[in-house]
């Protein structure tokens, strides 16, 4: 099975599992075994920051990835390519415990979210105007391989105003987007849906480059504090 093609025995239990007939699959969370491995997803390090622990769990009767981070910062990555003039719209279900005091879009010191949904480019580093090539150079050097020059981060923010896009503390080739922000929603299941197409226009005022890469990720080392989310099925529609 390629990154962009289903077989059509597979099909009816995509459709059993709540997806539409011609959705992308990134994440099929519900049709894994309680216990087991999260098939197709790999590891995302971050720097010598601790790993978040993830596994596969029950609840409410669908299996979901739970993530717990304790002064930790790492993700699960799943590696696809998908064009956003075919699929514009990611859709996606997630829950966290509670959102992380300190916890502040607009500070390096508070770059930690109980939830996030990374979104990566094939943006191509010769593009990038002179400084920052330099930049992406420099850290190449430095032992950093997966650099990535455009990201969407899709936030569950403890403080921040919902669907403004703002850069990342640490870097303007990150943009954030709070999805949700604060408690008032926390401890139940929430299904976000957005168009990462216009989101990418607007962050970066230009069309994308097709994406490379999605992942999961629960932080809190920047706050040193603990944090737990619970993360669904995700996928890419049509508009």
């Amino acid at each position: 099975m390629t990154a962009r093609r289903l077989f059509p025995f597979l099909l009816v239990p995509l459709l059993l599992l709540g997806f539409k007939g011609s959705d992308f699959i990134v994440g099929a969370f519900s049709g894994m075994e309680a216990g087991g491995t999260i098939n197709g997803w790999e590891p995302l390090t971050l720097g010598d920051a601790g790993e978040t622990a993830y596994s596969l769990i029950e609840d409410g009767g669908d299996i979901v990835v739970k993530a717990e981070a304790d002064d930790s910062a790492s993700g699960l990555i799943r590696r696809v390519e998908a064009d956003l003039d075919d699929f514009p719209v990611m859709v996606w279900k997630w829950k966290v415990e509670g959102t992380i005091p300190g916890g502040d879009v607009s500070r390096k010191g508070g770059d930690d979210y109980p939830a996030r949904i990374y979104v990566t480019f094939d943006y191509d580093p010769s593009d990038l105007s002179f400084g920052d090539r330099l930049k992406y150079r420099a850290l190449k050097a430095l032992g950093y391989d997966d650099i990535p020059v455009r990201a969407l981060n899709y936030i569950w923010a403890n403080k921040a105003d919902e669907g403004e896009i703002v850069p990342n503390a640490y870097t303007d080739w990150v943009q954030m987007v709070p999805v949700e922000s604060g408690d008032a929603n926390a401890g139940t299941w929430q299904t976000a849906e957005r168009n990462v197409l216009d989101d990418y226009r607007e962050a970066f005022g230009e069309d994308p480059p097709a994406i490379n890469g999605i992942a999961i990720m629960t932080d809190a080392d920047n706050t040193g504090k603990t944090a737990t989310a619970y993360f669904g099925d995700i996928s890419l529609r049509a508009e």
